[in-house]
């Protein structure tokens, strides 16, 4: 993808009322959100999106940067028709979620930072980008994605959602899975955390493998009107391991969105 140039991104819509979007992370699709799509349709307009080369959009190629991937967001949101909403982005699709936050920060209500940060740099991550880039390479994407989707529960291949995100980071093209590890290494945004103005809540799960304490801590601390929350015995996918608590969590931060 070349600067200025926008896809359509395949997508999930459900329910009526304020525009919710729920943003995926690396490896995942608008699928891992199924549980939040028939909980908040009741309340709001939820919008969750294939980010290009993954899930539904996995015929697209897939961006090797996040402000590609938020330029592709912002597109579909205009084409449904959405001027403001409340956005939630995990892992990558926190990323994307707090680029839109720079760029386009008047259009959002509230925002979920959730398992993510701010950028420069993973240190801490479970393997280097490199290591993930060269089992992409040697092992393919169903392979890898195993491999990966394991770090995100503490049960590992043992948790019972394991076996959804495997098969769903399986779906992910070859290219996409490779250029999004290039845009996490070229992307940072600490300095314009300060900015956003909208009221932010930071959700991290205790023992997260993805993203330390010290990512998690700056987007806390750099955001004005941030909140935190750090969600015990849980690893990256805390929607999925403790949906009970993730969804207490969140509904309570958006129950006031426009």
């Amino acid at each position: 993808m070349t600067d200025g140039e926008t896809v359509t991104l395949a997508y999930k819509r459900t329910g009526s009322g304020p525009a919710l979007v729920f943003l995926h992370g690396y490896l995942g699709s608008s699928d891992m959100w199924r549980r939040q799509l028939a909980l908040y349709s009741g309340r709001f307009d939820v919008v969750a999106p294939d980010l290009a080369g993954f899930g539904g959009s996995a015929h697209l190629p897939g961006p090797d940067r996040i402000a590609h991937h938020a330029e592709s967001v912002l597109a579909l949101l205009q084409r449904l028709g959405i001027a403001r909403f409340t956005v939630v982005g995990h892992s990558m699709g926190g990323m994307i979620a707090q680029q839109l936050a720079a760029v386009a920060g008047e259009r959002i209500d509230r925002l979920v930072l959730y398992g993510t940060g701010p950028g420069g740099g993973l240190a801490g991550r479970f393997e280097s980008t490199a290591v993930s880039r060269r089992r992409l390479e040697t092992d393919g994407v169903a392979a890898t994605a195993r491999h990966i989707a394991a770090t995100w529960f503490v049960d590992g291949e043992r948790a019972p959602d394991f076996p959804m995100c495997a098969a769903i980071g399986a779906s992910a093209s070859l290219q996409a899975a490779i250029a999004s590890t290039y845009a996490w290494e070229h992307w940072d945004i600490r300095h314009a955390l300060g900015s956003f103005r909208m009221p932010a809540l930071v959700l991290w799960g205790e023992r997260d493998r993805s993203i330390g304490w010290h990512q998690c801590e700056q987007l806390w601390r750099g955001i004005p009107r941030s909140s935190l929350a750090v969600c015990p015995q849980c690893a990256h996918n805390v929607h999925l391991e403790r949906p009970e608590l993730f969804d207490l969590l969140v509904s309570d931060f958006v129950a006031t969105a426009r």
